[in-house]
């Protein structure tokens, strides 16, 4: 059983033989319990019915009378008190009956074999063709005493009965085992197709393709799956384009130091180019710290540390002096800011959330408009306080917006290559706010802005 096509099908016909062997005990029990007395009262009226007849009709051939009724289904076994003994209808298997029991009757007493046969199985217990499965009872005819012992004769009523029975079994075993196999089919292929789906994402392809039509839970199992496939095609994809903006992120700042570095062994160099390229190579060594800082946070992030710290602080002055620190590049900008920060106090990680604004601020200044406006503004609603920042930079079109969040990623190349960025910081952002029970909202439309606004609990 080293399939679960072959498991499945021992574990059903298993099922099936345990199903009927306790059918079997239930329907045994409810035999002796139940059907035994009914049968032998029955035949016991119809044995008395018998004997009554006889006895009221002396005129009758007894024997004849006895013949007539074996063809009705019964087998018959008389006997006189001189041990004349005489059998109508179909022979008994077994004749043997003690002549204790035959003498009671001829007394006068009624045999009761049915209800007495040996506690067995309920296939043996009606089905046994013995003297001793009978019912005895007196009769007088003619002036003579005899025993008259009778029973159904089950071969006789069931005949073609029991051929039919068998037919029926043997088809009704036949087709459910057929049909145990072409239905585990049906249930273990999609298992099998998902093994085979896992082995394939195992190997690095993502390209699967699995039947999510049916309507039960292996449908549902296999449409989560190529969900899953297809979620880990766009996170390979994401992995490949880090692996390419990173390297260009950590190339470029690493050529134009080494460069700058050889021209600066130049001895004729003039002290304003010396300080000149001095300056760039200061500024490139900050983009790689800036870099290097926001990866160690990111994954600091990810091993979900204890690394908040946090305490009531009032989160609209720390907005404005994040908004004093930047007033400098703003005005170089030529943005306009507006800004409405009333004095909320609100419980998390002032340097985290530092980070969320510094990020968001520096996003709406990056990706803004000569002569565009930023506005910021706090609003506290219930139990939850929502910081808003609002743009009217380039903004960002659907697909973009669907994976704004995601790691590495950058907007149109086309739109933003002067732009430096490492596509760290909005990831950054929602991970923080998440760790702090938060939710984040973006809203953007192309040439017209974009708006983030976020949500903290107080």
């Amino acid at each position: 059983m080293k399939t679960l096509y072959v498991k499945f099908i021992v574990i059903t016909i298993g099922m099936m033989l345990i199903s009927f062997i306790l059918a079997f005990v239930v329907s045994n029990i409810y035999y002796q319990q139940k059907l035994k007395p009914y049968n032998d009262d029955k035949n016991t009226k119809v044995a008395l019915d018998i004997a009554a007849f006889a006895e009221g009709h002396p005129e009758i051939s007894l024997t004849e009378y006895l013949k007539s009724i074996t063809k009705v289904g019964y087998q018959i076994y008389l006997v006189d008190k001189d041990g004349n003994r005489t059998f109508f209808g179909d022979p008994f298997r077994d004749k043997s009956l003690p002549l204790s029991i035959q003498r009671d009757v001829l007394k006068g007493d009624i045999f009761h074999g049915m209800l007495h046969f040996p506690q067995e199985t309920f296939v043996t217990g009606f089905f046994a063709d013995e003297l001793k499965n009978t019912i005895g009872v007196p009769l007088q005819h003619k002036g003579k005493t005899y025993a008259l012992f009778i029973r159904p004769d089950i071969k006789f009523l069931f005949n073609e009965m029991h051929i039919l029975f068998g037919w029926i079994l043997v088809l009704a075993i036949t087709l459910t085992i057929v049909m145990v196999l072409i239905n585990t089919k049906y249930l273990v292929k999609p298992i099998s197709n998902l093994t085979k789906a896992t082995k394939s994402l195992a190997n690095g392809d993502f390209n699967v393709e699995l039947d999510s039509t049916r309507h039960d839970e292996l449908g549902e199992l296999s449409e989560s799956f190529s969900r899953m496939a297809r979620k880990l095609a766009q996170m390979e994809d994401m992995r490949k384009e880090f692996i390419s903006n990173i390297s260009h992120d950590i190339q470029s700042p690493l050529s134009n130091i080494k460069g700058y570095t050889n021209l600066l062994e130049n001895q004729s160099l003039s002290k304003e180019e010396r300080e000149q390229y001095l300056s760039i190579i200061n500024g490139e060594i900050s983009r790689l710290s800036t870099l290097t800082k926001q990866l160690l946070l990111l994954a600091s992030l990810d091993r979900n540390e204890d690394i908040l710290r946090e305490n009531p602080f009032n989160v609209g002055a720390q907005i404005k002096e994040l908004v004093r620190n930047h007033q400098w590049a703003i005005n170089e900008k030529e943005i306009m800011l507006s800004y409405s920060l009333p004095d909320i106090e609100i419980v998390g990680d002032p340097s985290m959330l530092n980070t969320v604004w510094g990020n968001l601020l520096s996003n709406a200044m990056k990706y803004n408009r000569p002569n565009g406006t930023i506005d910021i503004s706090i609003e506290k609603r219930g139990k939850s306080v929502y910081v808003t920042f609002e743009d009217t930079g380039i903004g960002m079109n659907n697909l973009e917006l669907e994976r704004i969040f995601d790691r590495f990623y950058r907007a149109d190349k086309a739109r933003t290559r002067t732009i430096e960025g490492t596509g760290l910081g909005l990831s950054i952002v929602k991970t923080i706010i998440d760790l702090h029970g938060g939710h984040i909202d973006v809203r953007s439309k192309e040439n017209e802005g974009t708006t983030f606004i976020v949500e903290l609990p107080v």
